[in-house]
């Protein structure tokens, strides 16, 4: 996981070569960053309908719970 100031940095170098790149070179970038999100998108419910499931089988994971679990690895993969 990054520091801030680490992701700042990136950030920042990232920007720096986006201004300098081709239109042709933004669109693949924007597709290939639209791509990698729903893949994400994907991921997160599968893990949803997983701990949806998990629930329905042995009660032994409350609807609060799952959705703090989700937020939790929604928040550790972005990092």
């Amino acid at each position: 996981m990054k520091s801030e100031q680490e992701r700042e940095q990136l950030i920042q170098e990232i920007n720096i070569l986006l201004n300098q790149a081709y239109d042709s070179t933004l669109d693949q970038i924007f597709a290939l960053l639209k791509t990698i999100e729903e893949e994400e998108e994907e991921e997160d419910l599968k893990a949803y309908e997983k701990a949806k499931e998990e629930a329905n089988i042995d009660n032994s994971l409350s609807w609060e719970e799952a959705k703090k679990e989700l937020k939790t690895g929604i928040k550790k993969e972005v990092a």
